[in-house]
């Protein structure tokens, strides 16, 4: 027989320091990613922040939560994220995946929103009959460096041998790009780099809408997902470890010293994403920001959800190699639905959500 236990706050900073926590073939939760979950602002002490399954005391599968709020109109609507659904191939065909979701539906009366799922979750969340599409992001992927190394093998296997011949034509190619960069400077602009959410900063970005304000960013900063190691954790599926993870809060200035963007950055392993964006201006100074930024840090690729960001990197000069189009889709409840207006659009950015924090 199947039992699930909810865990609130209290409830899952205990179990993260229990043995139970321990003896379990596989985790359900790191424990940074549980005290990150602990300290989202938006979480009550009462909030469901994990489900797990077991059956006769073994762990067969779990689902995250993370409780977030919708503005509209001045009005506050509670709601969750789902994320990190999972169950042991152990105990599958049990409809287990089903009764977490079950039981999460009944502890968020229904008010539920995901993002970044896989074929294989979409598949399950629709065969509930509960979920409806919003307005989704498209986007641009910006590449900057080849990786024939890599690509070309996955897509053919039989040219695994032939690595070596591509990994020089990468080295080559990318020597020629550099070169490239070197000659095509960028103009010359006023910025500053810090590690967090600065008082003008929090000041300025109030005029924009927003959904995070400085505090809540500067608590995902300090309290992320994902930790800089060489070798992710093989009890864990999801993100938890990266060689490379960090988050740049980026200021930019007019010539009068004046605050015209803010914008939180995100590298892990070379791959750059922008959770968020608040400027004043066209971002032309935030364009020049970023070729600066990717030669600096030598960038392979930028995804942005940002349609006036994208409109500005490809308007006028190429931006990177090449760029390929992605599209990122939400479901909500809908009973989440609801309580919104029709053909309600949330306008996320690209860190609203949890994709933020990986």
């Amino acid at each position: 027989m199947i039992t699930l236990k909810c865990l609130n706050k209290k409830d899952l900073e205990e179990f993260v320091l229990s043995e139970t926590y321990q003896s379990f073939d596989f985790l359900p939760i790191t424990k940074h990613r549980a005290l990150s979950q602990i300290k989202n602002p938006n979480a009550t002490e009462d909030d469901i922040l994990l489900t797990i399954a077991l059956q006769e005391g073994k762990l067969a599968g779990y689902l995250g939560t993370f409780p977030d709020q919708l503005t509209v109109e001045s009005n506050k609507i509670k709601f969750a994220w789902l994320s990190t659904l999972y169950v042991s191939e152990n105990f599958r065909g049990k409809k287990i995946a089903q009764q977490l979701l079950s039981k999460v539906f009944e502890k968020y009366n229904d008010k539920i929103a995901i993002t970044e799922f896989t074929k294989e979750a979409e598949s399950l969340y629709n065969k509930t009959q509960k979920f409806d599409y919003i307005i989704p992001k498209t986007g641009k992927r910006y590449y900057f460096r080849t990786n024939f190394e890599e690509l070309l093998p996955l897509k053919k296997p039989s040219l695994s041998a032939l690595k070596p011949v591509f990994k020089s034509i990468d080295f080559s190619t990318d020597l020629f790009l550099k070169a490239v960069n070197t000659i095509n400077k960028p103009k010359k602009i006023n910025f500053e780099i810090a590690e967090l959410v600065d008082e003008e900063s929090a000041k300025f970005i109030e005029q924009f809408h927003h959904y995070r304000d400085g505090g809540e960013i500067n608590m995902i900063v300090k309290n992320p997902w994902v930790l800089q190691e060489h070798q992710a954790n093989p009890d864990y599926i999801f993100s938890s470890y990266a060689k490379e993870f960090n988050y740049f809060w980026i200021k930019i200035y007019d010539h009068e010293k004046n605050l015209k963007t803010c914008a939180l950055l995100q590298l892990r392993d070379q791959h750059l994403k922008i959770p968020y964006l608040f400027s004043e201006n066209k971002l032309e100074n935030f364009k020049e920001f970023l070729h600066y930024f990717i030669k600096e840090k030598n960038i392979k690729t930028l995804t942005s959800f940002d349609e006036n960001l994208n409109e500005a990197l490809i308007s006028k000069n190429s931006f990177g190699i090449y760029s390929k189009n992605f599209e990122r889709r939400y479901l909500f409840h809908k009973e989440l639905l609801a309580d919104l207006p029709k053909n309600f659009n949330p306008k996320f950015q690209d860190g609203d959500g949890d994709p933020i924090f990986t």
